[in-house]
């Protein structure tokens, strides 16, 4: 994996989140408190604390962690889930600090490799290997790949996601619409001009401020515009006229037809609007689709089509991402967090998913056997096979038109991009709201960008 030099640096990001993140940059790595603590099933309790994404897979994880319990009755897992933001912040400061608050963490693609440079997550590994029953094999190439630094696999996907475009097959059909396969940004706006109206948003995009928020998804715009937040000697293109471009184009298409208040719409905001059939579209998760698809919670379940993520100048545009299952290095039960990571995450966890919450909402994109499961093979027919596909298709190592100098899609590997992205959208909630205009806000962003990118050189 492409990394950027992170040891040594002098020059500390500002804000909170990145704040924390710049205290590993002076600390020794590897410090901590870790180590194996009572081992699972020896008849000591031990109480493991999770961290966690409050998102529906999660909150299906905490539902069936009675299972586990009930074969590892020395062992009870207390989760915290919070929202994605809070999630980030609350562990960043936790592990930089050695605080030992948490003995499993969910952190995303972005956050792994920085971290275990850091020396602040476990080398899972030889855990991993030495269980054959478990098959790490079988993970998912993209997703394993982007979890493993100088060899060594220091987090385990939970689920992997790309993005693609969802969409009302019914609105469409009314409307006379049909959708390609793949779409270009210039017709999916028009086609959601034409939707919009009173009662139905022509589109639902994310607007909440946030790096992972708002940007995983303009990023990827920007990207297929032909803009980048760096060129490959590390300076900053967030003024150059691509950039600009397509951060106006997002921002005029949700004002002119997505929903009323995008600066309080991130993900879980655009499922429940898709949901409730309030949206002909939504461009995000490749996860979503298994949501929408169940009966029990969607009332578009059947209705909806699938189709690659909308492009310009390039030929995909989808993200790639993960949520993983992670263990800090300060843990004093690690051996007992190892053993609920693998159940978690293992062949078994998907079949129990599938038996007893419903096929639809197997957490997809972590293991290939996933999809040879004929009972997911048929609930999950609309979307599976395109969710693969897309998967394999993007490109981490050049996403947009230009090369890069890191690994990633959606974010820009390096410690200071978190506070990066989350200034810069917060400035952007502004001109969503129609406080400001875009210019000086991008003018802004630039001397933030460049800031982060003179400390790569």
């Amino acid at each position: 994996m492409k990394l950027t030099r992170i040891a040594g640096r002098k020059t500390a990001p500002a804000g909170l989140a990145a704040t924390a993140l710049a205290l590993a940059l002076t600390a020794c790595a590897g410090a901590g408190g870790g180590g194996g603590g009572a081992a699972a099933g020896e008849g000591e309790p031990v109480e493991l604390t999770l961290a966690t994404v409050n998102n529906p897979q999660m909150k299906d994880m905490e539902e069936l962690k009675g299972e586990f319990e009930k074969d590892h009755p020395d062992i009870t897992v207390n989760f915290i889930q919070m929202e994605e933001n809070d999630l980030r912040d609350a562990v960043t400061k936790d592990v930089a600090t050695d605080g030992g608050q948490y003995d499993i963490v969910t952190v995303g693609a972005y956050e792994v490799p920085i971290w275990a440079e850091n020396g602040w997550l476990s080398d899972l590994t030889g855990d991993l290997e030495d269980d054959s029953d478990y098959d790490v094999d079988d993970l998912f190439e993209p997703v394993k790949n982007a979890l493993t630094v100088d060899g060594s696999l220091y987090a385990v996907p939970f689920y992997g996601e790309s993005s693609m475009l969802m969409y009302n097959k019914e609105l469409f059909d009314e409307a006379g619409l049909t959708m390609p396969e793949h779409p270009t940004w210039q017709q999916v706006a028009d086609f959601a001009r034409q939707l919009d109206s009173d009662t139905v948003d022509g589109i639902c995009l994310r607007g909440k401020p946030g790096w992972g928020e708002l940007f995983a998804p303009l990023t990827t715009v920007v990207q297929t515009f032909g803009g980048s937040w760096f060129d490959e000697d590390w300076n900053a293109q967030v003024d150059s006229p691509e950039f600009a471009e397509a951060t106006q184009f997002y921002v005029d298409l949700v004002r002119d037809a997505g929903e009323d208040d995008p600066v309080s719409t991130g993900f879980t905001e655009c499922l429940n609007t898709v949901s409730q059939g309030r949206a002909a579209m939504w461009v995000d998760a490749t996860v979503a689709a298994g949501l929408l698809e169940d009966p029990e919670s969607s009332e578009v379940a059947g209705k909806m089509g699938y189709v690659h993520a909308p492009v310009v100048e390039t030929e995909e545009s989808g993200w790639l991402w993960s949520w993983n299952l992670a263990i800090p290095e300060t843990t004093k039960n690690r051996d007992a967090a190892v053993e609920f990571v693998k159940w978690a995450t293992s062949k078994e966890y998907q079949q129990l998913v599938g038996t007893e919450l419903g096929w639809s909402r197997v957490p997809p994109g972590a293991r290939n056997s996933t999809y040879e499961i004929p009972e997911y093979q048929e609930a999950a027919a609309a979307f599976a096979p395109i969710t693969k596909d897309i998967m394999l298709a993007v490109n981490p190592e050049q996403p947009g038109v230009a090369p890069q100098p890191w690994t990633g899609i959606q974010y820009v590997t390096i410690p200071e991009f978190p506070d990066l992205g989350n200034q810069v959208s917060q400035d952007l909630a502004d001109v969503f709201a129609g406080r400001s205009e875009l210019a000086p806000v991008l003018e802004h962003a630039q001397e933030l960008a460049q800031k982060a990118g003179d400390a790569q050189k």
